[in-house]
């Protein structure tokens, strides 16, 4: 199979679809693998290195894109890439369609196989290929919530780890899931007081032991929530139904009970976001005012960290691209479970019910 892998355009998005590593595997399988020019340089991967891989690299997209069977990307394509987009071309990447009407729109009406990574799903619920941005994205919250809360920066001017004598700044993380827990370790190592909220009380009893009670722990309720916004420092977002817009968990009047020049960290902004006031921003403009509360929702915050962003991304979306490549699309998704869960568009049909429920659409089974 001609597999490629175009440069990301996406603002500031210095990640790569795939690493040397993983172009030499697919090579020795027997693969064809096209990657862009310069696509790599952002994550730290030159030219050379991926020809010594085996790969080909050609001077565009549009050729890139014009050769391959299936594209491996990182981000869901923006509107300078739907032109390049055709029938059965498989396209392997996070999509967070939810709160994308426009892309859903074009994807069915280019007839593509669209697979997101975020909905690949074990029989266990796991997420293996949303995993391990989810644990960058994590920690990287609380090191941009820090950062945001300097006074030079805005925000209220507190060390989350405080002095001796000097209370140590609260930490409030709303979901316990792989975000949320990265975020909960990072912030307990930097001396925070952290708080994590989750509607699992058997995930809550998990954290508690993970951390050895070394974080406070409490069911996710509107009160709750409400009674943390009073003492929160840094709020961080981390709410997730797999395909699914996210829950509005925190509303605008919510922002009242805040400290002004606090900071929220929404990495649910990716499926729209869990708090009311929460838009997308970009790595080149991240953070907004509203209520006097700093917002930081940028899309793509593994991009900031992208060697270690795309090594790790490899990891995870290998097996399943070699699969692909291996037995053709249609025998991977029959033999697959946690591959056919992945599909959001199959040959202009929606076929995730989360995606079709999020825009209120019909979807077919698939």
């Amino acid at each position: 199979m001609k597999i490629g892998i175009p440069k990301e355009v996406k603002d500031k998005e210095f990640r790569v679809g795939i690493v040397p590593a993983g172009v030499k595997t697919l090579v020795s399988a027997g693969h064809t693998v096209l990657i862009e020019k310069t696509a790599g340089i952002g994550s730290g991967i030159s030219d050379y290195e991926f020809e010594e891989a085996g790969a080909k690299i050609l001077n565009n997209a549009k050729l890139i894109y014009e050769n391959s069977e299936l594209i491996m990307k990182v981000k869901e394509p923006i509107p300078q890439e739907y032109n390049y987009l055709r029938d059965n071309l498989i396209l392997y990447t996070y999509l967070h369609l939810a709160p994308l009407i426009d892309l859903t729109n074009v994807l069915l009406e280019k007839k593509v196989i669209a697979i997101g990574y975020e909905t690949v799903r074990l029989s266990d619920g796991y997420l293996p290929l949303l995993a391990p941005m989810s644990e960058v994205a994590g920690r990287m919250s609380v090191h941009v919530g820090a950062h945001f809360l300097e006074k030079e920066k805005g925000g209220r001017g507190i060390l989350l780890g405080g002095v001796p004598g000097v209370e140590h700044g609260h930490v409030t993380i709303i979901g316990g899931g792989s975000a949320g827990s990265n975020a909960a370790r990072v912030a307990l190592a930097l001396g925070a007081s952290v708080t994590v909220l989750d509607i699992n009380l058997h995930r809550l009893a998990t954290l508690d032991d993970l951390f050895a009670g070394k974080i406070n722990t409490l069911m996710s309720n509107t009160h709750n929530i409400e009674q943390q916004l009073i003492k929160a420092d840094l709020v961080i977002g981390a709410v997730l139904i797999p395909g699914k817009k996210s829950p509005k968990l925190i509303t605008k009047d919510m922002l009242k009970l805040m400290k002004k020049g606090s900071v929220i960290v929404d990495i649910a902004i990716d499926q729209g976001g869990c708090v009311e006031t929460s838009k997308p921003t970009t790595h080149s403009n991240p953070i907004f005012i509203e209520e006097g509360i700093i917002h930081y929702c940028v899309t793509n915050m593994p991009g900031a960290v992208p060697r270690t962003s795309a090594f790790a991304l490899t990891n995870a979306t290998l097996p399943f691209a070699l699969e692909i490549a291996n037995k053709g699309i249609e025998k991977a998704l029959d033999e697959n479970n946690a591959l056919k869960n992945g599909v959001n568009i199959f040959k202009g049909k929606l076929v995730n019910k989360e995606v079709a429920e999020s825009q209120l659409r019909s979807y077919e089974r698939f």
